[in-house]
């Protein structure tokens, strides 16, 4: 248990099943789920669809994107829970910096894992081709603020059991909100 989050970002490479345990925390935590890969804008889901893996310069505008809804859910006293890659340190101190006590979900996979579930999406922009990608641009969370990582191969009512425990309760705790 952990003394406050405010917010929560599940993340992970593709196919760790962020999208999944986003969504059943959000519900489970009353929070409001953030889609990160509905932020992309068009001409990096066009990129990804092509085989070609984004640059740090390609996810800028949309971790800016995914900040600001971030901000913009924490200013209406509600809670998010934001479903996204947050592949390198530098990025989730991007998010970190909208908005205090945000918490990290490390969903944690094997990259043959993950392979294996890309390539088994019909659903999803991202080819299996950009799996070994990833992998080399992740960087571990490893003795970050308020991160908790877990086996990415358990079930999913585990995953998001641990992962609200780890919260500390039910529920997120209210963002502390600062005057204008």
């Amino acid at each position: 248990m952990i003394g406050h989050v405010s917010s929560l970002v599940v993340m992970g490479v593709a196919g760790c099943g962020k999208s999944s345990v986003a969504q059943a925390l959000a519900a489970r935590l009353g929070g409001v789920l953030i889609e990160g890969d509905a932020f992309h804008p068009q001409a990096n889901v066009d990129k990804m669809k092509r085989g070609i893996p984004l640059t740090d310069e390609d996810r800028a505008g949309w971790l800016d994107r995914l900040a600001e809804e971030l901000e913009r859910v924490a200013s209406r006293g509600e809670r998010a829970v934001l479903a996204c890659s947050a592949l390198k340190e530098r990025y989730r101190n991007r998010l970190r910096n909208a908005t205090s006590s945000l918490g990290f979900v490390f969903l944690d996979l094997p990259q043959r894992e993950a392979l294996r579930r890309v390539a088994q999406r019909d659903s999803h922009f991202m080819p299996a081709s950009l799996v070994e990608s990833q992998f080399a641009t992740l960087e571990r969370p490893v003795a970050e603020p308020l991160t908790l990582t877990l086996d990415g191969t358990r079930s999913l009512p585990s995953l998001v059991t641990e992962a609200a425990a780890w919260c500390g309760s039910s529920r997120l705790h209210p963002a502390i909100m600062q005057p204008a």
